[in-house]
């Protein structure tokens, strides 16, 4: 077979480390290491967990690297250091056997992997087991193990890694020594970009790089992946700017992302929808568009407290001044109930077929929802109209307060002044109350909302009903315009903006099976009665399908 070139090779595997000085991040982790081999501590087994692309198998390599190098290097076998570190690199070492436990998950693939432990190493020190996302074991696989792992021979050691940590038995972690690999720091993980951008004499500016490092969120193997991506979209002459990572990786300026914040806050819909569709068609998934989305409502709520560099190279100097101009102007309060919103929201994603609709429904209920509050907050505080009306009296206080707000509050005060009497009044007799799910059905029958009422019998299942609220589940027929259309028909009947929510439970049988259960109880309850019987007798090829009750009949 013809070796492959190391120059061919995809850059996560090019700049694979391979001894510990080559690991980045993870600096307590190798000098705890270190330590124990050159002390001869060595544990039966090691566990390494942590998100994707941090060097869990890497480390697991280097590792059984070090634990049988022929020469007994203290820090670790070096490349070409001896035959043993060449065959482990290359995955051909008999004696250290690298098992995905993604696809060999039975308790039968551990037996046969017990019983080959039982044999001593054949050319090194160690016979060493790497077990890659060992969490994917069954429960029958950790029990078999168990007995091996607390009382293995000298020479057998286990080095397993996993992502889900949770997932692995107590009992399995107690007999490990754990070592929780960190997210590489982005500033780490920049100056590694740039140094690898260097060898491979590639053009990438340093905001690409930032962006890398950003999307990578900590992961080495991500941003190395993300790094090639870039260089082999371009001509080896043209660089790699910003505006050209942010096409390539399906990414957005936050500038863009802040527009659309203040058009929220400002009430305006149509512009909100505009500004979303003008980032969607940048080709940004919806998922990553409501990450983003939480990201800036954190960077609004916190930005008294962040400096530029925490903000792991999210936003660039004019943006994050522009957020922190922004946010003296916005209620904590408001940032908090966008922040559950935004959570709902990227929970139901997972629900619906069409994403990109359910992001639009989402900011036009931030629309309604930004205003209202704010109105709401403003006509319960009687003193505001002192304070307008006096300001020249107390200028400490109207130092704190914008024009744009002043003018605002003067406005609604003005409103309400000016409405008149019986014009509320129609309001309220035209106002329709709404305490229940099936309050809600009826008010549908009585309004000819014939559509609206057969997906609620039909196709949804409530979850939980409270006062302008409803939780609901659903099955795969209903109406993708179900939700705005309930949701405008709500707001007309009741005067008051409802949250509509998706929930992953199941909830209550909807109307239409509660009435199919019903009328198989009936047909059971009816095959009872002699007078089935006697039917049946005569009409032996008789079926019963349906029961009406008959008033004033003995059998109803």
């Amino acid at each position: 077979m013809k070796k492959m070139s190391k120059n061919s090779k995809v850059l996560a595997l090019k700049y694979r480390p391979q001894i510990f000085d080559d690991l980045i991040g993870q600096d307590v982790v190798v000098e705890t290491i270190k330590n124990s081999i050159s002390s001869g501590k060595i544990p039966n087994a090691f566990l390494f967990t942590g998100i994707r692309g941090i060097g869990k198998t890497t480390i697991a390599r280097v590792l059984a690297k070090s634990l049988n190098c022929s020469k007994e290097s203290k820090n670790s076998c070096k490349e070409g250091c001896c035959d043993n570190g060449i065959e482990i690199s290359e995955s051909r070492h008999i004696d250290v056997l690298e098992i995905d436990a993604a696809s060999k998950t039975g308790v039968d693939d551990v037996r046969e992997l017990i019983e080959f432990s039982r044999y001593g190493p054949t050319s090194s020190k160690y016979k060493i087991f790497i077990i890659d996302e060992v969490h994917m074991l069954s429960k029958q696989a950790f029990n078999a193990l168990l007995k091996t792992l607390e009382e293995p021979p000298e020479y057998l050691k286990f080095i397993f890694a996993t992502t889900e940590i949770k997932k692995i038995p107590i009992t399995v972690v107690s007999r490990c020594q754990r070592f929780d690999l960190s997210r590489v720091k982005s500033f780490e993980l920049f100056e590694f970009i740039k140094k690898i951008k260097d060898k491979e004499k590639g053009k990438v500016s340093d905001e690409a790089i930032k962006l890398i490092v950003k999307i990578s969120e900590g992961s080495v193997r991500d941003a190395l992946s993300l790094l090639d991506r870039g260089l082999l979209s371009l001509d080896q002459n043209q660089e790699l700017d910003l505006k050209t990572a942010q096409k390539i990786f399906g990414y957005f300026e936050k500038s863009q992302l802040i527009d659309l914040f203040k058009l929220v806050l400002e009430g305006n819909e149509k512009e909100v929808i505009e500004a979303y569709r003008r980032i969607y068609n940048q080709g940004v998934e919806p998922k990553i568009f409501i990450n983003d989305f939480l990201e800036l409502i954190y960077y609004f709520k916190n930005i008294e407290f962040l400096t530029l560099e925490s903000t792991n190279f999210s936003l660039n100097d004019s943006e994050f001044e522009n957020i922190k101009q922004i946010s003296k102007n916005i209620d904590n309060q408001i940032l908090i109930l966008f922040w559950q919103f935004t959570l709902r929201t990227l929970e139901e994603l997972d629900l619906v077929s069409n994403q990109n609709l359910a992001i639009e429904m989402f900011l036009i209920r931030l629309v309604y929802l930004s205003p209202f509050e704010k109105k709401e907050k403003l006509l319960k505080k009687n003193d505001f109209s002192n304070l307008i009306n006096n300001q020249n009296e107390n200028n400490n206080l109207t130092s704190n307060v914008k024009n744009e707000t002043i003018n605002q509050i003067k406005n609604i005060i003005q409103e309400e002044k000016d409405k008149p009497k019986i014009k509320s009044k129609v309001i309220d007799e035209d106002k329709i109350i709404i305490n229940s799910f099936n309050d809600l059905l009826n008010v549908c029958n009585e309004k000819k909302e014939i559509k609206l009422k057969y997906e609620l019998e039909k196709n949804v299942n409530l979850v939980n009903f409270e006062k302008s609220r409803l939780e609901i589940s659903f099955n795969d027929n209903l109406d993708k315009n179900f939700v705005k259309d309930l949701s405008i028909k709500l707001f007309d009947w009741t005067k008051e903006r409802w949250i509509i929510t998706f929930s992953k439970t199941k909830g209550k049988m909807s109307i239409r099976e509660e009435q199919q259960n019903k009328k198989i109880e009936n047909i059971k309850k009816a095959k009872t009665l002699d007078s089935y019987r006697r039917v049946i007798d005569k009409f032996p090829d008789a079926n019963l399908v349906e029961v009406k009750s008959k008033n004033n009949s003995e059998d109803s």
